[in-house]
């Protein structure tokens, strides 16, 4: 049976993780600068040339590295790639946005969030990203189900435990968190994202994204208010 692409690329992944962490040589780490170089140039080259034009000598090219360099840190291309999808996933919304400051009010706690979201999805980076998944999940379900496990389930167990939490406050009152999680996710999406990955519109800006923001977290408070 042939292995399971996404299940190999986890497995490419831990192996890089692990070899970023141990000795090489004379015990010298590998060089993590020319590491997140290599990322740099492979999440600039998949978004504007897509996955199969990105090769990795062009990669190398554009971070200034050997392609032996790219091959010791990725295995191969799949691996790049999923490393690039993680890497920018974690940095666009970072776990520490889902921790609950003692004493804040909920609403606040939302807005935060909301808002950090908001700008998230209307990136252009983003943009770009999710194009790119659709448009190679429909030859490779992999590379949508790695996607999925990297950037949306990581944010919705996220936002679940904070959910959790309020609702043992007492501040919400929530009988499923990954439900409503799901539905403030979705409602922060809405009608604006869908138009903007059509490209039929632009992303919300200004006082037009505070707006949406703002009655979407109304419209959530009233559904699950205590």
């Amino acid at each position: 049976m042939a292995p399971d692409p996404l299940r190999w690329c986890f497995f490419n992944q831990m192996q890089t993780t692990m070899s970023n962490d141990a000795p090489i040589g004379p015990g010298r780490p590998k060089d993590l600068a020319k590491r997140e170089a290599i990322l740099e140039a492979a999440k600039a080259l998949f978004l504007s040339l897509g996955y199969a034009n990105t090769s990795m000598d062009a990669v190398a090219a554009a971070a200034g590295v050997s392609k032996l360099t790219v091959y010791s840190h990725f295995t191969d291309k799949q691996t790049l790639f999923c490393s690039a999808v993680m890497a920018t996933c974690q940095i666009q919304l970072p776990d520490l946005l889902f921790e609950y400051p003692e004493g804040a009010p909920v609403e606040e706690v939302l807005l935060t969030i909301a808002r950090g979201f908001q700008a998230l999805i209307s990136s252009d980076e983003a943009v770009k990203l999710s194009r790119l998944i659709m448009a190679q999940g429909s030859l490779d379900p992999s590379f949508g189900e790695y996607f999925y496990e990297a950037g949306p389930k990581r944010v919705l167990a996220g936002m679940e435990a904070l959910l959790r939490g309020a609702h043992e406050r007492g501040l919400l009152r929530i009988d499923n968190p990954l439900r409503a999680a799901e539905h403030f996710f979705c409602l922060v999406k809405g009608a604006p994202d869908y138009r903007l990955l059509l490209g039929c519109a632009g992303p919300l800006e200004g006082e037009e994204a505070e707006a949406h923001v703002r009655e979407v977290v109304g419209v959530f408070l009233r559904a699950y208010q205590p």
